[in-house]
């Protein structure tokens, strides 16, 4: 096809082009320019200084220049995402919290018995065996030789057991024979152990039902906490089994628990609380729990405004295994939040008025990239079994349970049961007590991945609480109250109250001022550009322009010198190459002839006479230039022999 005028003129120009020249600068050509026509000034002077001292020295303060920018900018940028935190309080009327009340005791003990008779009697046998301690001198009662035989076989399996020192043998208390223990020992109480008490030491053994040789020793230095570990053990597989209406008539009705109430003022009733059924602690009775749509405030804080109960406890009734203390718990919470009455419960004690006196914390953290929080939880790769708003304890639990219905087979029951799983007990899983041992110490030492998946959330409310107790009721009150507060109970109860069997608590807000912490961005986008051109104007009189220029210069310009020079070495290396193979002579000129892409001319663009000037000269053939004019066309009377007739005529004029 035929080439066009322009684009033939523009290919036979790169043709004879020579490689060297103005347009193929060198590095330290390319930054001896830079230097010279930046706008940062300690480049400029490295290049005109005279004397090397002096040049020394401006080298050493614009490379230190240089490395403070980096070094100031790199803190800049990594303290980018921090954040301020304020505090605002402000005075106004506050929304009364949740307040949970439960008996430390879960189930009465009465009505417990056809379900423990087994286990108490065996918890019994152990005293007898270990401590010599029999039924007539014990506070132990009621007689529970009666009852069913539902778990004697479970006993067998797992039953306590006395260590001899630290060897590895043991009493049982069944048989009283000495047996040997295989497996490793785990201290479920304290690393202490005092040695000099070895003897006494009390524990249970664990094992793989698949592989009665995987066994786990579980060792207590106290017989009290290795008993009521012991018990607590079979307690929750015989509890697992009984079904949840059978376990709420089991446990404590509003009217037992409850015998006055108070709140701002006016009296209030069981309508004002909500049954909430905990599996360690039985039925317990949440006041504003917010059920109904309406979430009761206060305008007034002290005592007088708060929520004031009076709690029937009823210590006869109570488990002497399962709990060693007497009273209640309350847990203060957020309408959304889950009472989580185990951990983080506060007890009241009988014969006592506990007055709590509340302030209220509203905290927001930033979520990412500030912090690593959650803003509702959704972004949390673990199920929420409990229904109820996100926190890290919710999490926690759920991601354990889920763990466990995992590795076990089935669920634990101090936690809500996820969809299609059922709770352990002994007789459909006889291997959940060592999985759930084993798998609790995996959770504790942070091997289940379940603190590394949650995650705080970003807001919470917290009530801050301040307890204090006096004597209740005083000595010379006491005869009447009790009194009245007998008869106000009625026919439930035949016999006077004792002071021992009640607790009188106060809920209130020592004041109205609700404290609302959050965090803020301490920097913005504007701020750290801001201090960007901060830092390159004071080092380096430098601007986003001079940015730009560095760019240019040491990226783009002196990438494509290194790549054009990679380029004709890989070109000549080709020709030299290809030469070689036809066995051609090297022709003279080669080298110096080889075109090349000149920058001043693109192919797209007509060569102009701009451009053509600005084209490097070879430097061993040049170019033929111009002849010089011959002055000899200047003489007219050689060119014409005789004069013309009408420049004859003019002259005649």
């Amino acid at each position: 096809g035929a080439m066009a005028p322009g684009k033939k003129i523009t290919a036979r120009i790169k043709r004879t082009l020579p490689v060297k020249g103005p347009q193929a600068p060198t590095l330290s050509e390319l930054m001896r320019w830079y230097c010279l026509n930046t706008n940062t000034h300690g480049c400029r002077r490295i290049v005109v200084s005279r004397g090397r001292l002096r040049r020394f020295i401006w080298i050493l303060l614009t490379l230190s220049a240089v490395g403070l920018i980096l070094w100031q900018c790199a803190e800049l940028l990594m303290n980018y995402y921090s954040a301020s935190v304020s505090v605002t309080v402000q005075f106004q009327k506050l929304p009364f919290p949740a307040v949970t009340i439960c008996n430390i005791n879960p189930y009465k003990y009465s009505s417990m018995k056809d379900y423990l008779s087994e286990l108490d009697k065996e918890t019994k046998k152990a005293l007898e065996t270990f401590y010599g301690f029999s039924e007539g001198k014990s506070k132990v009662r009621r007689s529970v030789d009666e009852g069913n035989s539902s778990g004697s076989d479970f006993f067998k399996h797992i039953p306590l057991l006395k260590f001899e020192d630290f060897s590895k043998t043991a009493t049982d208390l069944r048989s009283g024979q000495k047996r040997k223990i295989e497996g490793s020992v785990f201290h479920k109480d304290s690393s202490i152990v005092n040695s000099g008490d070895s003897n006494d030491i009390i524990g249970f053994q664990l094992c793989d039902a698949n592989n009665s040789s995987e066994c786990a020793l579980y060792t207590f230095s106290s017989g009290v906490n290795a008993i009521q570990e012991w018990y607590k053990l079979h307690y929750m597989n015989i509890m697992a089994q009984i079904p949840l209406e059978t376990k709420e008539k089991l446990s404590y009705s509003a009217d037992d628990l409850l015998l006055t109430c108070f709140f701002d003022g006016l009296s209030c009733d069981k309508r004002h609380f909500t049954r909430f059924h905990h599996p360690l602690h039985g039925n317990c009775y949440t006041f504003n729990s917010g059920e109904n749509g309406t979430i009761l405030s206060t305008s007034t804080g002290g005592s007088e405004y708060g929520l004031q109960v009076v709690l029937y406890i009823d210590e006869a009734d109570y488990n002497p295994f399962l709990v060693t203390s007497t009273g209640a718990k309350i847990i203060v919470h957020d309408q959304d939040e889950y009472p989580f009455i185990e951990d983080i419960g506060t007890e009241i004690e009988t014969a006592a008025a506990t007055s709590i006196g509340m302030h209220f914390t509203r905290s927001r953290k930033l979520s990412k990239p500030y912090s690593d929080c959650t803003e509702t939880g959704a972004d949390i790769p673990v199920e929420n079994l409990y229904n109820k708003s996100y926190s890290l304890q919710i999490c926690l639990h759920s991601c354990f349970q889920k763990a466990m219905v995992d590795s076990c087979g089935c669920a634990q029951y101090a936690q809500p049961l996820p969809a299609g799983a059922e709770y352990c007990n002994y007789k459909k899983n006889p291997n959940w007590m060592y999985c759930y041992y084993r798998l609790h110490e995996k959770f504790v030492k942070e091997q289940l991945g379940c603190q590394q998946i949650c995650k705080d959330a970003c807001s919470f409310k917290e009530w801050a609480l301040t307890t204090s107790i006096a004597q209740w009721p005083s000595t010379v009150s006491e005869d009447w109250m009790l009194r009245v507060l007998s008869w106000d109970k009625g026919q439930k109860i035949n016999k006077k109250l004792n002071k021992t069997d009640l607790a009188n608590l106060m809920v209130f807000y020592k004041d109205l001022n609700e404290r609302f912490i959050s965090e803020n961005p301490a920097n913005t986008l504007v701020i750290l550009l801001s201090n960007f051109g901060g830092q390159l104007g004071l080092w380096m009189s430098c601007s986003v322009v001079c940015v730009i220029e560095i760019v240019e210069v040491f990226f783009i310009d002196s990438l494509s010198i290194v790549m054009r020079r990679q380029w004709q070495k890989a070109k000549k290396w080709w020709n030299d190459r290809k030469r070689d193979r036809s066995g051609k002579p090297p022709q003279a000129g080669d080298l110096e002839r080889q075109g090349h892409d000149n920058p001043v001319c693109i192919d797209e663009d007509l060569p102009t006479f701009n451009t053509a000037l600005r084209l490097p000269l070879p430097q061993d053939n040049p170019l033929p230039r111009t002849p010089p004019p011959n002055y000899s066309t200047l003489r007219l009377e050689t060119a014409f022999t005789e004069q013309l007739p009408d420049t004859l005529e003019v002259g005649q004029h």
